[in-house]
């Protein structure tokens, strides 16, 4: 029986990509095999005619070939010519799987009906292409010193070090990471910790959940600020407890305001989040004082507190806490790039145990790569030269925005006293932010509507965020001025 015969227009290759050519034969192969495209027995062009038609080395498409051929998915069918294989390994897969809707699973009834979904802030993935992205925690590549973190990697991938790593840490954290954290990290934060009372996490969201799944659950009384991220409110009304939300002021919650009953206060004292209002000492006191009198635990989500370039930082409370009532949360995804997805937990050490028990069961530890790289460049001093020039910029981007704000009339509703990398906006009476949102990406220009932070609101949220760590200095201006005209027609409607 005559076999069709492939034609090579269907094999395209960008000289631009980071795939090699090689590869790229080879997914062009297997992805029409997994479609159907390529049928068993189809003649595959000569290695000569496609190395001919690709402008590119017959021995690059014998290669691919004879990779292809060792999978399982061509044959040889003469000296330089090759055919898809009679049984290739999808055959066997597919011949395995039940037919389609054979065994129809009601979701409905089989998954939790309790399981609360977090209102998602938007943010595009291809929000660089947009001329006037400002959005809160995303990087400035041009700020990154790409090349020291290469240098870092390859250090990690070192035999001593990959020996380390390759191997089962047990639950275990990178010593280097964690004694980093010990000596240099906290300190500044004026927080003293040991080794046996820190916890590495991917990332605070994960160490928020480790601690909401250790100190609640039903019939418990957590407190959260109002605003807050929609993570923390969605990650504390999961657990089953009963939450309430406290609304915030210019110096962040009032501990004057907690129910009568409480085990556990949420919340973002240095730099609150999202407004940036930051409690003063008087407040700390008083809530610390609260823990003490009503037994609650405080937990303390201490970001971006790297970025003070208007003035040095508040310590952190956990700074003031000697009855070890405070557990806090730090990260590095905020301060290096977003998709590190690295953070830490200190806590007093039984409770450590107990978070390192239950993080062993969801994903065992954080990569050990990606802990002793991240060490390095911290212990090498890059992370220091980093948020150097993260400061000087953001402090120029800073100015560069409070203008812009003030001259188109914006109310900013909250602002981080020591500088932090975002206003928390308030717009007109009826203005609806997330139709302001939806608008302004139609002009390139992208915010964050406020009402994710107000789980428990209705109607339209008038407030909205505008990040400045992700759009250069020289766009602020016109970016900002066509907010406001949009700002004022959708207020109109």
């Amino acid at each position: 029986m005559a076999h069709a015969t492939v034609s090579e227009t269907i094999f395209f290759l960008d000289q631009n990509s980071r795939i090699g050519l090689q590869a790229q034969i080879r997914e062009t192969i297997v992805s029409a095999v997994l479609s159907g495209r390529l049928l068993p027995g189809a003649q595959l062009p000569s290695t000569r005619k496609l190395a001919d038609y690709l402008n590119i080395s017959r021995i690059t498409v014998t290669l691919a070939y004879q990779e292809l051929a060792s999978q399982g998915y061509v044959e040889p069918a003469s000296r330089s010519a090759y055919r898809i294989a009679g049984n290739p390994p999808t055959l066997a897969l597919e011949a395995a799987m039940p037919a389609a809707g054979a065994d129809h699973i009601d979701w409905s009834v089989r998954l939790r009906s309790t399981f609360i979904v977090a209102k998602q802030m938007q943010k595009p993935l291809d929000w660089r292409r947009y001329p006037y992205p400002f959005l809160y925690g995303q990087m400035d590549p041009s700020l990154f010193d790409l090349g020291a973190w290469r240098d870092c990697a390859r250090r990690a991938l070192g035999r001593e070090d990959f020996e380390l790593m390759a191997g089962d840490f047990a639950a275990a954290d990178d010593v280097q990471l964690v004694n980093y954290i010990c000596s240099r990290t906290l300190p500044s934060r004026g927080i003293r910790a040991s080794q046996d009372e820190i916890l590495v996490t991917v990332g605070a969201q994960n160490a928020l959940w480790i601690v909401t799944q250790l100190l609640l659950g039903q019939g418990a009384h957590a407190v959260c600020e109002n605003p807050c991220h929609p993570d923390m409110s969605a990650s504390l009304r999961l657990s089953g407890a009963e939450v309430t939300a406290i609304d915030v002021d210019k110096e962040g919650l009032r501990p004057a305001s907690l129910p009568q009953e409480v085990d556990a206060v949420f919340v973002t004292p240095s730099h609150h989040s999202p407004t940036g209002a930051t409690m003063p000492i008087e407040r700390r006191t008083a809530l610390l004082e609260a823990a003490a009198a009503k037994d609650f635990i405080i937990v303390e989500d201490d970001y971006e507190f790297e970025m003070s370039f208007l003035a040095p930082p508040s310590p952190a409370l956990k700074a003031f806490d000697r009855s070890g009532r405070v557990f806090y949360i730090g990260s590095f995804s905020k301060s290096l790039f977003p998709g590190l997805r690295l953070g830490y937990l200190v806590a007093p050490a039984p409770v450590i145990r107990e978070a390192r028990a239950l993080r062993a069961l969801m994903l065992r530890h954080p990569p050990g790569h990606l802990q002793r790289t991240a060490a390095y460049f911290l212990a090498l001093g890059h992370y220091d030269a980093v948020i150097h020039r993260m400061r000087q910029e953001y402090h120029r981007r800073n100015i560069v925005m409070a203008e812009a704000l003030q001259q188109n009339g914006f109310t900013i509703a909250g602002s981080s006293t020591f500088g932090g990398t975002s206003f928390w906006i308030e717009g007109p009476e009826g203005l609806d932010a997330d139709l302001l949102m939806n608008e302004l990406r139609q002009e390139g220009v992208l915010i964050e509507s406020g009402s994710p932070f107000f789980p428990g609101a209705d109607g339209p949220c008038r407030f909205f965020r505008m990040g400045y760590s992700s759009i250069p200095a020289n766009r602020i201006a016109e970016g900002v001025s066509r907010t406001s005209r949009h700002m004022q027609r959708v207020s109109r409607q």
